[in-house]
């Protein structure tokens, strides 16, 4: 018997959910604030300012990023839904990765960050009201669940 491998299921359960905050610039500072809460309860949140590196490319950065997460948060604010940029192409990598997932998967997490419209391509998996007093523990079980699936 090889000792070896269960203390390396061991360690791979010990990682942290890795968890992809896609949102607009607009809504940096409310982002901010979940990215805070999410890493003081045990989780890896990766935030373009936190995580990219002066020099580094970020168009690969992100869609790297994107690929290794276990979980997308598409944070969607009235300024969001309607705004020309990036965001757009961020939450269309991200269904293109959700895509691979298999059925039923808490991949995209669609999250309203205040009383908005889910854009018709996220219609499809359930939102959370991260506004309303029980948005945060939601949110929290959703990726408790998630990471659940993984082993994690």
């Amino acid at each position: 018997m090889n000792t070896n491998q269960p203390q390396s299921r061991d360690l791979k359960s010990q990682r942290p959910l890795r968890v992809f905050l896609c949102h607009s610039s607009n809504d940096k500072p409310a982002v901010r604030d979940l990215y805070s809460r999410l890493k003081a309860n045990g989780i890896d949140p990766w935030l373009d300012e936190e995580n990219l590196l002066p020099g580094q490319d970020w168009h690969l950065e992100i869609r790297k990023a994107v690929r290794a997460t276990d979980a997308v948060i598409v944070c969607l604010s009235q300024g969001s839904i309607c705004k020309v940029g990036f965001v757009n192409k961020e939450i269309k990598y991200a269904l293109d990765v959700a895509d691979e997932q298999p059925e039923g998967t808490i991949f995209i997490i669609p999250l309203k960050l205040e009383d908005c419209t889910v854009p018709e391509r996220l219609r499809s998996w359930q939102w959370v009201n991260f506004f309303e007093p029980r948005g945060y523990e939601r949110l929290m079980h959703a990726l408790r669940e998630r990471a659940t699936t993984l082993g994690i």
